[in-house]
């Protein structure tokens, strides 16, 4: 198609017809308006990257406790998946941000529930309810954190996190048998 000499869109594109020919091409009107698949492409990204780090950091935490505990290399450091549940809240939490999750729960079926009653990316946000929207960045992270952080261990999992009142926050950890 030929432009006009005065370099504006051909008609056909002029007064709208340049939204069409976009919906066309990508599928729909619903995906003019990327914010919403964009927030979940952000948060998708955050939980990757989170992942990657907890790989990194159980890697490097693990071996740190292979020195410490070279004398007893007859028994395993973890029995079973609860000792592992029981790591992650201890001592890879205490590496990660300082302090131990405030509260481990199980169903012994394989889903655990760690609680942080002060989870420090919360903290320095409002109390209030008007960043509770804004909360799943910070969470998403963190699940990849701790997923991360599982596999390295031998668990693969799903991590995903709840908000209900600020700064307080619970993982939900579904372990995957394999």
């Amino acid at each position: 198609m030929k432009s006009p000499p005065d370099g504006r869109f051909p008609p056909r594109l002029a007064a709208g017809g340049w939204a069409r020919l976009l919906a066309q091409s990508r599928g729909g009107f619903e995906n003019l308006w990327v914010h919403e698949d964009e927030n979940g492409r952000c948060i998708t990204k955050l939980e990757n990257m989170g992942f990657r780090v907890g790989q990194g950091l159980i890697e490097s935490t693990v071996l740190l406790l292979v020195d410490l505990f070279r004398f007893t290399k007859d028994t395993a450091r973890f029995k079973d998946e609860l000792d592992i549940m029981k790591f992650i809240c201890k001592d890879f939490w205490t590496t990660v941000f300082k302090k131990q999750i405030d509260n481990l729960r199980t169903n012994h079926q394989g889903i655990y529930v760690l609680q942080d009653n002060k989870f420090r990316l919360l903290t320095q946000m409002s109390a209030g309810k008007q960043y509770l929207e804004h909360a799943s960045k910070y969470l998403a992270f963190t699940c990849g954190l701790i997923r991360g952080g599982l596999l390295n261990l031998g668990i693969k999992s799903i991590v995903t996190a709840e908000v209900s009142s600020m700064p307080a926050c619970k993982f939900q950890v579904m372990i995957q048998k394999l």
